[in-house]
């Protein structure tokens, strides 16, 4: 991975971060610096080194020298609670945790039996001692640099575990797709744990040798100071990002801009219609999971088509199969899968799980979609119930797990609602034990330090009970439908 970056100008700016520039030679300094430094506390290649940050180029500086050092990297959501790393730190056997500040996990590891913690070390801490340098590591491109956690309909998260060499195959894949090149001045704000940043405003910015601005963590007007001052003329965002700019952005603002990429979530038809017509420009609609380093297709640059995911990108197949693992004719609506050197190796430590999704060598995105006669995809619905929300995916079973255990609560389905701004927000409907009190405020408040605030319903119904088929199964079909019904009668 540390090849995407070896032969650009030392001189040249590789990050802006705060007013602060990283030179590509500094970059390379810094990242063996954190190598030796790993090395040094024992790290070996294999083992798992957890990274939990908000976006800085000492993430990108110590996301590579895991790589460099043989290690594992393991990107965690910086938003998440301390039950919810430490799982974790417990699942992958992390031996050490790199926080940008320091995270209390003893109680919550003890929890879950774990008696010894990670070693913590913030970035600041990773100072090799004197005379110390860092020794090479005969790694193998299609072993194992990273596990992302992405969570499921079936319960806890699981690790993706991706190769060196299927995240490099990735990055030049969506690279090329948008044309990127040395003179783009990009703006990274997506959080960089996401393996959609990582690939498309890290790894794909720094192929090409162009310059990274980093935003912390997202927010419009900032990031409007960033595109005046530094000239930024490229980005990828999500759905959310761009209905902000069409709010509130004037045309002349970003007029010099190159491309914009979505990806996260479903990129509305009016939005797409809007951007269009005040930024003269289509946004590119992409379309990725984890289990794919992320990136399986993207709208071609010049070429984009409303409400379509694009064509797969270089290196890539993509197929639509009925429940037969049988390609489907143009037009029929099939499950989208997908294969190439970027899907996954698997699951960590879950090999029924991997070789479900792996089967018949393909990987099975669990999404419906159809094709037209030019090759390009469309996505239909999601089989599965899984909600994105401000391009963060949120599960409903884990919420539902939280909201289940409180005393008052008997049962509790949660789904994904329109939104304008956030693609989705989620409802929760609640039913009550017998004589209990619940209102929304209390539900909040129970959530809030149990599961990361993101994931928290922005709307709770209450109700006597939920609909299920013959078999018991919630019909969260008709819990969406009801939704519209319920939320419009409240508003009254």
């Amino acid at each position: 991975m540390n090849d995407i970056v070896k032969d650009h100008p030392a001189e040249k700016a590789a990050f802006i971060f705060k007013d602060q520039v990283t030179t590509y030679g500094q970059f390379r300094q810094n990242v063996e610096a954190k190598a030796a430094f790993l090395q040094s506390r024992g790290i070996r290649e294999g083992d798992r080194v957890g990274l939990i940050s908000k976006n800085c180029p000492q993430f990108v500086e110590t996301y590579f020298a895991c790589a460099l050092a043989g290690a594992i990297v393991v990107p965690i959501n910086f938003q998440l609670v301390a039950a919810e790393i430490a799982y974790i730190c417990q699942d992958t056997g992390m031996k050490v945790l790199i926080a940008q500040k320091p995270i209390e996990l003893a109680d919550a590891l003890a929890e879950l039996g774990v008696e010894k913690s990670p070693e913590q070390f913030t970035f600041e801490e990773m100072v090799p001692p004197a005379g110390t340098s860092f020794h090479a590591v005969n790694r193998k491109p299609e072993e194992a640099v990273a596990i992302i956690y992405t969570s499921g309909t079936t319960g806890r998260p699981k690790g993706a575990v991706l190769s060196q060499s299927g995240i490099v195959a990735n990055t030049i894949g969506i690279s090329k797709r948008v044309n990127m090149h040395e003179e783009d001045i990009s703006l990274c704000v997506l959080p960089m744990y996401h393996c959609f940043a990582w690939v498309t405003s890290v790894c794909g910015n720094l192929y090409f040798g162009a310059t990274i601005v980093v935003q912390e963590t997202f927010h419009y007007g900032d990031a409007m100071k960033l595109i005046h001052k530094y000239h930024i003329n490229a980005m990828y965002g999500v759905p959310t990002m761009f209905q902000l700019f069409v709010n509130s952005a004037d045309p002349a603002e970003l007029a010099h801009f190159r491309y914009f990429v979505s990806g996260g979530a479903a990129l509305p038809r009016v939005l797409y219609d809007e951007f269009a017509k005040k930024f003269g420009q289509h946004v590119q609609e992409g379309y990725g999971l984890s289990e794919a380093s992320p990136v399986v297709t993207c709208c071609p640059t010049g070429k984009p088509r409303q409400s379509s995911i694009g064509v797969p990108i270089f290196n890539v197949e993509v197929q639509i199969q009925d429940e037969e693992g049988r390609e489907v004719l143009v037009g029929e609506v099939g499950e989208l899968c997908t294969k190439g050197p970027n899907v996954m190796l698997g699951y960590w430590n879950r090999p029924k799980e991997t070789a479900y999704a792996l089967r018949g060598g393909w990987l099975h995105t669990e999404d419906l979609a159809y094709r037209d006669e030019d090759g390009y995809i469309y996505i239909v619905d999601r089989l599965k119930d899984m909600i994105i929300s401000s391009g963060e995916n949120v599960y409903p079973r884990e919420v539902e797990e939280v909201l289940t255990a409180h005393p008052d609560i008997r049962e509790a389905a949660v789904i994904g609602i329109p939104d304008k701004l956030r693609g989705q927000a989620i409802c929760a409907y609640v039913v009550p034990e017998e004589g209990a009190n619940l209102t929304k405020r209390m539900l909040r408040k129970y959530l809030l330090g149990k599961i990361a605030q993101y994931k928290v319903p922005r709307e709770f119904i209450l109700c006597n009970e939920l609909p299920r088929n013959n078999t018991g199964k919630v019909l969260k079909k008709v819990l969406r439908e009801k939704s519209i019904v319920d939320l419009v009668h409240r508003l009254k």
